[in-house]
């Protein structure tokens, strides 16, 4: 049922609709805050990592 679920063109309707709600200028910010986040939550899992050793 499920077996091509996500076909490329699903993926570049999604980012278009994306782009549609959230706007062209807010999207560089958004991904801005996305990667910092994922540096802390990266970085605070290897010290969790280290703390267990």
């Amino acid at each position: 049922m499920f077996r091509n679920a996500l076909e490329p063109w699903h993926l570049l309707i999604l980012g278009l609709v994306i782009i549609l709600l959230f706007g062209s200028k807010k999207l560089p910010d958004t991904a801005r805050s996305l990667g910092k986040s994922l540096r802390i939550l990266k970085s605070e899992t290897r010290a969790m990592k280290d703390e267990e050793r």
